[in-house]
């Protein structure tokens, strides 16, 4: 089972960087928005591929009618929060309040239920897990925020499954979509999203998707567009992480849907027996 997916945001949507932070700083930037998706509609199109978009409730308010667009096209629509905030460093209520705008503008827009959520930045970790029971609350049946691996933004290193499954949490339950990993060097490693399949060579992404019976990947619309300018005061190491690979980015991702089956969420689900899917208990 392989899912598609891409995370709506703009280009400068950059996480845990003064610069970049809030509403009150996206302002100073250009908007690139509209291209990058016609990017994106268009390898979907010409592989005929589904896709799950995990939209930004921001993006709803100010330009609906992307929104409206992959609606249209038939593509399936999910939040990815409403102001692209850490969900860590929320406390419950602004975390439900940024969760509800959110659900309520694509909404508003599509007039579907909204039943599917990504964190910014996979920030669901151990000190938050709160953030599944406010999802489960609002009508989120599907999460895909778990990143079962060490991460500057989260991530849950001790949880020990990358397959569909369902996380039992203090007398609630979710079907959880995380993270595929692979090991190297009895590490878990990421191949299947952002950075991680910029920095690797399609050799490499080729061959550990041969051997995984799960992938979940993870795109963005400024991984496919090489002339964004250059966030200056990100330090080397978050623009090596940020620019590496844009140009090639596209080719490799065209070879990968041409190689593999891909699906949407909702198709994902289909295909699992949840009656007898590994259940996770989380305290």
């Amino acid at each position: 089972m392989n899912i598609l997916t891409f995370d709506i945001e703009e280009w400068f949507h950059i996480l845990d960087n003064d610069s970049t932070k809030t509403e009150k700083e996206w302002v100073n930037y250009e908007s690139r928005i509209h291209e990058n998706m016609e990017r994106i509609f268009q390898i979907l199109e010409d592989h005929k591929c589904k896709a799950t978009f995990f939209c930004l409730g921001w993006i709803a308010k100010k330009y609906p009618e992307i929104i409206k667009r992959i609606d249209a096209l038939g593509y399936e629509l999910g939040s990815h929060s409403n102001m692209h905030q850490l969900a860590y460093e929320m406390s419950r209520d602004e975390f439900e309040e940024d969760l509800k705008e959110s659900i309520y503008r694509i909404e508003d827009i599509i007039g579907k239920k909204v039943e599917c959520y990504r964190a910014p930045g996979f920030s669901i970790k151990g000190s938050n897990l709160w953030s599944l029971e406010i999802l489960v609350k609002n009508g989120i049946t599907m999460d895909s925020s778990i990143f079962p691996a060490k991460r500057a933004h989260g991530g849950i290193s001790e949880f020990s499954e990358s397959i569909p499954c369902i996380i039992s949490y203090n007398g609630m339950e979710i079907k959880e979509f995380p993270i595929n990993t692979m090991n190297v060097l009895g590490k878990r490693m990421i191949f299947s999203g952002g950075g991680y399949f910029r920095l690797l060579p399609y050799s490499l992404i080729h061959h550990q998707s041969q051997q995984s019976q799960y992938v979940m990947t993870y795109f963005h619309p400024r991984d496919f567009d090489s002339d964004q300018p250059v966030l200056k005061d990100l330090n080397l190491l978050r623009k090596f992480k940020s620019y590496y690979g844009l140009t090639n980015c596209e080719s490799k991702l065209r070879k990968w849907i041409s190689n593999f089956d891909f699906v949407d969420l909702s198709s994902a689900v289909k295909q699992v027996d949840w009656q007898n899917a590994k259940r996770i208990v989380l305290s």
